[in-house]
């Protein structure tokens, strides 16, 4: 099987690739080739070195796309993108990436099925992000998606395209809408949502965090773990069981600030908690009331998919994961 992996450089890409690593055959089969890219050359660990390469890409350039589907892969998982706040502070950049280079990816996939038969798997990192306001107190697997973002608008047209895509039989398609992942292991990014894991991954470490919206602010999360299993479920899941709504939300945790803050104390202590520092951001504040809350996730759920079901496993998942078991920097 050949396997490509855009976006491989990230977080969960990195995180999927040391699973498979662990696990080679967890995606359904043996790997012949890996191939992993992104805009920044991934690095593929050493007992995967015979079969990965690694390139560094910019997948909105013209030609980019012909040429990762030139070697045919079974299964592309689909990864890559410019991250919220990101999107949303530069308008250009977040529609060449997000929707432009996605829609070339699709059609250089069709493109090559023209030449002779050709029908990969197509896994797409959706986002909660998709669902714009006003919300139910939870959403249900019927909601549309209204999204108030650049961001999630990016995302929910691919996730029209990938639908019509695998309608078409072009690929076999899933999108899979991501809660916010925290803790996000390394240094903070752009994404508007960065904050949820920075109160907690900093204080862990022994740093001050700053908080820049109310703890009574309600989101939707899962651990990085969690992420790769969604990733992995889905590479091996009978897609016949998805129907034609090829796109679904995955499980998480609903939880407010004030809820993460009183788990990191119960399982770090009360001097890691005052680490936290409040400074109100109305900016933060103004996109994340754009978002969804809570869910109800009947259809993952039915189809196997998992996730934490408390805040303090979310925790003690970074902790074990990323601190080797110990807090404090």
């Amino acid at each position: 099987m050949k396997v490509l992996i855009i976006g491989a450089a990230g977080m969960v890409g990195r995180k999927l690739i040391s699973r498979i690593t662990q696990a080679p055959e967890i995606l359904g089969g043996s790997i012949e080739k890996l191939s992993l890219v992104d805009v920044i050359k991934p690095v593929a660990p050493q007992n995967l070195a015979d079969i990965a390469t690694c390139q560094a890409i910019d997948l909105s350039k013209v030609g980019t796309a012909e040429a990762l589907i030139a070697d045919r892969p079974d299964m592309i998982i689909h990864l890559a993108a410019i991250v919220s706040g990101e999107a949303e502070a530069d308008f250009d950049k977040g529609y060449d990436v997000n929707m432009k280079g996605s829609y070339m990816l699709l059609e250089a996939i069709r493109a090559e099925g023209k030449k002779q038969p050709y029908k990969p798997r197509f896994i797409f990192a959706s986002s909660i992000a998709v669902f714009g306001a006003p919300f139910p107190d939870k959403i249900g697997d019927e909601f549309f998606t209204t999204p108030l973002t650049s961001y999630g608008t990016q995302k929910a047209i691919v996730e029209l395209l990938l639908s019509d895509y695998s309608r078409r039989d072009i690929l076999d398609g899933i999108g899979i809408r991501l809660p916010t992942i925290c803790i996000r292991p390394g240094k903070p990014n752009a994404a508007a949502s960065g904050f949820f894991s920075n109160i907690l991954r900093e204080p862990l470490a022994g740093k001050e965090a700053i908080l820049p919206v109310e703890d009574h602010v309600r989101h939707w999360f899962a651990s990085p773990r969690s992420a790769v299993g969604y990733f992995t479920h889905a590479a091996t899941l009978d897609l016949s069981l998805v129907g034609p709504r090829r796109n679904l939300m995955m499980p998480g945790l609903s939880a407010t600030v004030g809820d993460e803050i009183a788990a990191l104390e119960r399982v770090a202590g009360p001097k890691i908690t005052k680490l936290i520092k409040r400074e109100p951001d109305a900016t933060i504040r103004a996109i994340v009331d754009g978002w969804a809350r809570d869910f109800s996730v009947k259809r993952a759920l039915s189809l196997g998919f998992t996730a934490e079901k408390t805040f303090d496993e979310i925790i003690r998942v970074h902790i074990d994961d990323e601190l080797g078991g110990k807090i404090g920097g």
